[in-house]
């Protein structure tokens, strides 16, 4: 198992080193100059002097040569120093660790909700296949893999607001402060990103276990006499459970970096909300190290993922 940990961390660097220098040609080649942006902030039209900005840009480090910037940013990065964004001077590793438990909260409770609502609903559409609970659970699915996430959203906010004077806090408030105005703000999210993935999950759930009910185990088990439903639960879902973690592992990492939309919909204050500012403010380092950061979680999610494939199934070695 350490080997295996060991070959895969290693493996992981070169995709790493390929995020961050495919994300780093991105916001050298796209147009727009964030110097001259933040120069003209609030005046309408250029303040400083050519050679005022040339400064400016000295100062920030981007008149040196590109392999130079890339070279200080990994630096930075790899000694733990993000640097700070060129709109507001703060911190980046302090808005990260401010926003950053909020998305990731929503992310794990969309989840959870995924499982807790798409595992019971695609075992039973699989176990009572041709029914007519099948029949509707599969359209109820369809439905809710062709709304994107975020107009789930928009429909839980204008019924909330309209309807149940629904009036959530518009700032960071964590759980472990004040867990009844922390939900407020998360439940929302978790609920529209949650209802698309749990119909992912009951379809991965019921094409795996339609598949394991074929397994020669489970037609001895139906010899014995014992109920579908004990089979299901007992002997099908453990077998079946596979997929299930991997499209959980792919979904996770797509939430905390897809929550986009989600989090502009309900006004959450977390790192999808501060991406949005960043590129629409062409803030160079904070989308960089925002980019790259996603991209260490993904690497880092489907590490954990592959792991866990052993606990599930004993059949799976690692060498």
């Amino acid at each position: 198992m350490q080997k295996y940990l060991l070959g895969r961390l290693i493996s992981s660097v070169p995709t790493l080193f390929g995020i961050s220098v495919v994300i780093f040609i991105a916001m050298r080649i796209l147009p727009g100059d964030p110097v001259a942006m933040i120069a003209s902030e609030g005046q309408g039209t250029y303040v400083l002097h050519q050679e005022e900005l040339a400064r400016a840009r000295a100062t920030l480090g981007l008149d040196q040569p590109y392999y130079l910037q890339y070279a200080h940013w990994i630096g930075d990065v790899i000694r733990g120093d993000l640097g700070r964004s060129f709109w507001r001077g703060e911190p980046i590793r302090d808005l990260i660790l401010r926003r950053g438990p909020v998305t990731v909260q929503i992310a794990l409770m969309a989840v959870l909700l995924s499982w807790l609502i798409g595992i019971p609903v695609g075992m039973s559409s699989a176990v009572w296949r041709r029914s007519f609970m099948d029949y509707l659970a599969r359209v109820v699915m369809t439905i809710f893999l062709a709304v994107p996430s975020f107009w789930i959203g928009l429909v839980i906010v204008l019924v909330g607001v309209l309807v149940l004077t629904w009036r959530p806090p518009l700032t960071t408030i964590y759980f472990w402060d004040n867990p009844w105005g922390n939900l407020q703000i998360t439940l929302g999210p978790a609920i529209a990103m949650g209802l698309g993935l749990a119909a992912v999950m009951a379809r991965i759930t019921r094409s795996s276990v339609l598949e394991v009910l074929e397994e020669d185990y489970v037609r001895t088990a139906r010899a014995k006499g014992l109920r579908d439903r004990v089979i299901a639960w007992r002997h099908v879902l453990r077998n079946a459970f596979l997929p299930v973690i991997t499209i959980s592992g792919l979904a996770l990492g797509g939430l905390l970096g897809g929550s986009v939309a989600v989090e502009r919909a309900f006004g959450v204050p977390g790192l999808g909300t501060a991406l949005v500012q960043a590129l629409t403010e062409r803030d160079w380092t904070l989308i960089q190290n925002l980019v790259l950061l996603y991209g260490v979680i993904f690497t880092a999610i489907n590490l954990v993922v592959d792991v866990s494939y052993g606990l599930f199934d004993p059949r799976i070695r690692y060498r």
